[in-house]
């Protein structure tokens, strides 16, 4: 079995081209619609990385990572931050609250599987 993604964006189409490119490239991928989402999918399940979008009704991204840092399955899972923000304050409070990796939408999936492939071997 694939390496276990899990993929958090409060877009349909998002979740559904990002998870079949991901899944295309043998990764497991679970979708969550937003953070409080993404929160609940980690309580029962260890990820091998995490992929979120920032700007989600519920619980943004970066409350997200920080709820998975808080969690004992997730602590050390590597973050990817999937979104339209690119201001340098964002990348900060991204990083600050643990993500390893920036991407700016629009983006090509071959982009993302790249990243994914150097993130996790």
């Amino acid at each position: 079995m694939g390496k276990k993604i899990l993929f958090v964006d409060d877009s349909t189409s998002m979740r559904e081209i990002v998870g079949m490119a991901m899944s295309d490239a043998g990764y497991e991928v679970t979708t969550a619609e937003d953070g409080n989402d993404g929160v609940g999918k980690m309580e029962n399940d260890k990820f091998d990385a995490i992929i979120s979008d920032l700007n989600m009704p519920n619980m943004n991204g970066i409350e997200m990572i920080k709820a998975a840092k808080n969690n004992a399955n997730n602590k050390f899972t590597p973050v990817i931050m999937l979104t339209t923000e690119s201001s340098d304050d964002m990348k900060q409070q991204g990083k600050d609250a643990g993500a390893k990796v920036w991407i700016v939408k629009p983006f090509k999936p071959d982009q993302l599987i790249d990243v994914l492939k150097k993130l996790l071997g």
